[in-house]
């Protein structure tokens, strides 16, 4: 009787530890694979199916890793989290939804590597910014989407950077940028918008350099903006159904070193606002209200 009720205390003792005790404590690092399962823990040896069932396991601030090649669905992301599928083929195919959603209040969110797939204008938008402090995208490829590829619609200041990216066949902008609170401070490197409704396009309240980038193709504009402050320079705008460079809504474009060709309507257009340019762009277009800022040059072509 003694020992059964010194078990019976220690056990009474033990209880609510076991209660308060996570049931299953998040990796740092977890892992999706082509033939995975989204009930296993998402480690290396017994990776997930899906970046939803992953991040789920995944703490924050941590990174989700592709094994094998594969196709691993829809996520939204509500976290710190870095998604790199670096070197190996990471696929998202959605239709009636968007591709990535990140709503992420403070976070700092990374994708890179990742090919995302709207099959023929049945996804929504690619990737879809609502909630972030600083988002990067790198080496991604999105394309057949109703929508943006990129769209960026957070209402507080934060950051945005793509690099090495490719947005085509999309029916809205290949990015689509503009907040209605706070700054957002953009930097665009090496994007490929090709096909798209307009290369880029930006709201208002954005501070953006784009550089060693091609907008062309667009059904619209090339570059297109309504009330941000955007410098443009190394950029190929050719081919746009509209304008190459459309300023409006009292926003800010400077712009060198930029080839602007074989645009419908015209290769600069300032409706309202400034544009910039400083004596260097390749333009074999009309342009409309532009100021030389600096010293312009008097080879054929440029102004």
């Amino acid at each position: 009787m003694r020992r059964i009720a010194t078990l019976a205390i220690f056990l009474a003792f033990l209880t609510p530890m076991l209660a308060s005790a996570p049931a299953h404590a998040q990796a740092s690092r977890t892992w999706v694979s082509g033939v995975g399962d989204d009930a296993n823990p998402c480690s290396r040896t017994a990776p997930c199916k899906t970046f939803a069932g992953a991040i789920s396991k995944t703490a924050a601030g941590g990174e989700i890793n592709c094994l094998d090649p594969g196709g691993f669905g829809a996520v939204t992301i509500t976290k710190s989290i870095t998604i790199d599928c670096h070197e190996i083929f990471g696929s998202v195919l959605v239709s009636g939804t968007n591709g990535i959603n990140i709503a992420a209040n403070g976070g700092n969110v990374v994708l890179r590597n990742l090919n995302l797939n709207g099959l023929a204008a049945n996804g929504l938008k690619g990737i879809s910014i609502t909630t972030a402090a600083n988002v990067w995208i790198e080496d991604c490829a999105i394309f057949g989407f109703a929508q943006q590829a990129i769209a960026d619609t957070r209402t507080t200041a934060g950051s945005l950077t793509v690099t090495n990216t490719v947005a085509r066949n999309n029916g809205g902008a290949g990015m689509g940028v503009g907040t209605t609170g706070g700054t957002l401070k953009v930097l665009v490197d090496n994007f490929r918008s090709l096909n798209n409704q307009f290369g880029m396009a930006f709201g208002p309240n954005a501070q953006a350099m784009v550089k060693n980038s091609d907008l062309s193709n667009s059904s619209l504009n090339g570059l297109d903006n309504s009330g941000s402050s955007i410098s443009a320079d190394n950029n190929n705008i050719t081919n746009n159904s509209g304008t190459g460079v459309n300023n409006a809504a009292s926003g800010t474009v400077r712009l060198s070193n930029n080839n602007i060709m074989f645009n419908t309507t015209n290769g600069v257009n300032n409706a309202s606002g400034t544009v910039f340019t400083y004596g260097n762009n390749r333009n074999n277009g009309t342009s409309v209200g532009t100021t030389n800022a600096g010293v312009a040059s008097t080879e054929f072509g440029q102004n």
